[in-house]
């Protein structure tokens, strides 16, 4: 038997997660037929089929699910070793890469983001707004910008500013709709409409969207009344914010990187941006700037 090399285990991983070439290989960024000659290589290697292949697609062998075991130890260990070195940098140059939210990025960072390329010619900057979550184990992001209740564990960092909700419509739409006005809500609300249980009781739902940005757009689109971040809120001169007070949201925005990278220069230096921008808008965030109806 041949020796096994960590390339070999993270094709295999890939396929044993993704079940077919075809999303294996994207998720690594080849062709689907380099993966399945790829997977026939190292069963020829260790002379052992590991997986059964069928029209649905892959599945591990008892074979493959005892390597696939042993092969999670390694990536887990060829991570730490990525971030140990990583995290030893004390150079403010090459990739650094960010993950933030589009609504934050859109209302609170991209404006500030010149300055910071001023400031760091030299680092490489990466910004992901994907609505989903990164894997900060695996270095997909080096820094996330994080709108949550609490942080997972394996992260450290801070929280700048605790969220503050209003409720916003749109001046035309108030004019004629004060006495019985609709409201939008997201489409799995659920705590999230008590305030229309308890200030709008009875009103009929216009609308339901799945995220903020849409949100915002239908009310400016004199569809209702919703509840949006102030930061969001009062920065759009389409809404105009309701003279009801909500309570303080238990969501906060946190400035979050693993834990082994805690001493790279580049991963302090983003940091220390995204706190200093944000600090700056704490007025906006809280919903001191606001414009009332």
């Amino acid at each position: 038997m041949q020796s096994l090399n960590w390339d070999d285990l993270r094709f295999f991983l890939a396929l044993s997660r993704h079940k077919t070439a075809t999303h294996a290989g994207a998720y690594l960024g080849v062709n689907h037929t380099t993966i399945s000659r790829r997977a026939k290589a190292l069963e020829s290697s260790v002379n052992t089929r590991l997986f059964d292949r069928s029209n649905g697609g892959y599945a591990l062998t008892q074979a493959g699910d005892d390597l696939f075991k042993h092969a999670l130890e390694i990536e887990d260990l060829v991570q730490s070793i990525d971030r140990d070195i990583f995290g030893r940098d004390s150079q403010l140059s090459g990739p650094l890469k960010m993950t933030i939210a589009h609504d934050v990025a859109e209302r609170l960072v991209l404006d500030h983001i010149k300055g910071f390329h001023k400031a760091y010619p030299l680092i490489d900057l990466e910004l992901l707004t994907t609505t989903s979550l990164m894997n900060m184990n695996t270095r997909e992001a080096d820094i996330a910008l994080r709108l949550t209740p609490k942080p997972p564990e394996y992260l450290v960092g801070q929280e700048i500013v605790r969220l503050q909700h209003g409720l916003y419509t749109s001046s035309p739409y108030w004019l004629e709709n004060k006495a019985a006005p609709s409201v939008i809500l997201y489409s799995d609300s659920s705590t999230s409409s008590q305030w229309a249980k308890a200030h709008f009781s009875g009103a009929k739902v216009s609308m339901r969207v799945d995220d903020v940005g849409t949100m915002c757009q239908a009310v400016a689109c004199d569809m209702g009344v919703a509840r949006l971040p102030c930061y969001i809120g009062d920065s759009d001169t389409r809404l105009r914010r309701l003279d009801i007070n909500l309570d303080e949201s238990a969501w906060g925005i946190w400035v979050l990187n693993h834990v082994d990278l805690r001493s790279t220069a580049r991963v302090r230096a983003g940091k220390d941006f995204l706190v200093r921008i944000i600090q700056k808008q704490i007025p906006l965030i809280k919903g001191e700037n606001s414009v009332f109806v």
